[in-house]
């Protein structure tokens, strides 16, 4: 099959597309010759940013209040009914993502397959790739049947890569009655304080487990993220413990981060956390457990008390102005 007409759906904040959103039009520029992007709010904010990596058209829907998923399901069946036929649709692996995929699913009696890592089109058709028991398995799965093919993936699954094209094409989409799905609205977004670089971005993460002990010591991570100008992170069990928010885990219900160096201090590994961070380039472990699978995939390991070992790089760091 060859593909013609790739739609993404974008996010952005506060006016910037998410990286997201550049490694899916980075892809799907690859895929196929149009790429259209749909994205909630105003189009013209990010049609220079999605333009230079590849897209010829962005659909901006104004959604209100509305729940963007609900909305902007809605708008992208509108535009379809229009008379636009996409081959292939991608969804980042995202909360909205996933809302507007499913719903788009149930309006086009479309099959969804989601937590991708990969997608190709070859003559025996469009096949992606999904990690499977924690990622020791990839299974690569063919649509059958025509378009429009529904996928969703996992973040860092391509390198955003720019293409030097002009600022995409705008198009206002206007949003359908929604009906008994429109009755809920959003009446307030909370936005998190955040200093520093976002975790998913991060070059550099440094992440603590339940090796640390007791919260208080979660400090020590934050100290040595700040001198390496580093994203904290965290595992899913202090998560769980409340010692830090949910917004710092890392793993497979958490974030992937693929950052040039990831310290994991006290983490164990569980499967479910390596999941999201075994793509790092470099992984530094430390943890008094010779044992601990962390080392497995640590490229440097250290054994040793946190307590001890963190402290001392702290120090090293900090004398070194």
């Amino acid at each position: 099959m060859t593909l013609n007409n790739v739609w993404v759906f974008a996010q952005a904040t506060n006016g910037v597309a998410t990286t997201a959103t550049l490694e899916l039009v980075t892809k799907a520029r690859l895929l196929a010759s149009n790429v259209s992007v749909f994205v909630s709010g105003d189009g013209a904010a990010i049609a220079a940013a999605v333009g230079d990596f590849g897209a010829t058209k962005v659909y901006g829907a104004d959604c209100g209040a509305h729940l963007p998923g609900v909305a902007m399901a809605a708008a992208m069946k509108s535009v379809i009914d229009g008379g636009e036929s996409p081959d292939l649709i991608m969804f980042p692996q995202s909360y909205e993502g996933r809302d507007a995929m499913a719903r788009l699913s149930v309006k086009l009696d479309k099959t969804v397959i989601t937590n991708n890592v990969d997608i190709e089109d070859s003559g025996n058709g469009v096949t992606v790739t999904t990690p499977i028991f924690g990622g020791n398995t990839l299974v690569a799965t063919t649509f059958t049947g025509s378009g429009p093919f529904l996928a969703a993936f996992r973040p860092k699954s391509f390198a955003p890569e720019a293409s030097g094209g002009a600022a995409a094409a705008v198009t206002a989409v206007v949003v359908p009655d929604l009906g008994a799905a429109g009755s809920a609205k959003v009446t307030a977004v909370h936005v998190e304080e955040t200093t520093g670089p976002k975790l998913d971005e991060a070059n550099v993460v440094v992440s603590g487990g339940r090796g640390l002990g007791e919260a208080d010591k979660y400090a020590m991570i934050e100290e040595l993220a700040k001198l390496l100008k580093a994203a904290p992170g965290a595992s899913r069990a202090i998560v769980d413990a409340g010692w830090v928010p949910y917004s710092y885990q890392v793993g497979q219900t958490g974030k992937v981060v693929k950052p040039t160096v990831y310290i994991a201090a006290g983490i164990s590994g569980a499967t479910q956390h390596m999941v999201g961070m075994k793509g790092s380039k470099n992984i530094i472990a430390i943890n008094k457990d010779k044992e601990a699978p962390i080392f497995g995939i640590a490229d440097l390991g250290i054994v040793g008390d946190v307590h001890k070992v963190l402290p001392k790089l702290i120090e090293a760091l900090k004398a070194r102005g």
